[in-house]
């Protein structure tokens, strides 16, 4: 089984309550997840600790199907969060000849603006995914940026990337 782990980070113009109310809306993602055809829960409330969800994405030509499993998130509140609190989305996701785990942090920078870091883990099996995660380390990181970016540009701006030219 090949592994791969890298962490990509960016700064937001909003409060860091905004930011993660913004990022756990199930009803957003569409507005910033580029490539998301469908993420619907198969058990459990959307967004929420322990919700399984199926997830499709299309990048290029291809189509990808997995499972979406949240794993952490605190507080399960996420009004009146003290400053001095972190905020933690994680999640795996699970498909053919890959496993991922995704763990966000949200911290305060300012009263304004909050520092938004991803960890990111892959582990590839069977043949093809394992090649593609030997040929291709450096798509993943640039997807990840890429989708950071698109909510960046979604929660300071309102642009949604269904609106976006290419």
């Amino acid at each position: 089984m090949r592994t791969m782990k890298y962490t990509v980070s960016t700064e937001i113009a909003l409060p860091r309550e905004k930011v993660a109310q913004l990022l756990a809306d199930p009803a957003q993602l569409p507005k910033w997840l580029r490539g998301l055809v469908l993420h619907e829960p198969l058990s459990g409330e959307h967004g929420q600790l322990g919700t399984t969800s199926r997830v499709v994405m299309q990048m290029g030509g291809r189509t990808m199907e997995a499972t979406e499993t949240i794993t952490r998130r605190e507080p399960a509140d996420l009004r009146g969060i003290p400053a001095s609190s972190v905020v933690h989305f994680d999640r795996e996701i699970v498909g053919e000849g890959m496993w991922s785990a995704v763990r966000d942090r949200l911290t305060e920078a300012g009263p304004d603006t909050t520092f938004w870091e991803s960890e990111n883990e892959y582990r590839f099996s069977g043949f093809l995914m394992k090649l593609v995660g030997l040929l291709m380390p450096g798509a993943f990181r640039k997807q990840s940026r890429q989708h950071m970016q698109d909510f960046k540009a979604f929660a300071e701006r309102g642009e949604d990337v269904r609106e976006a030219r290419d």
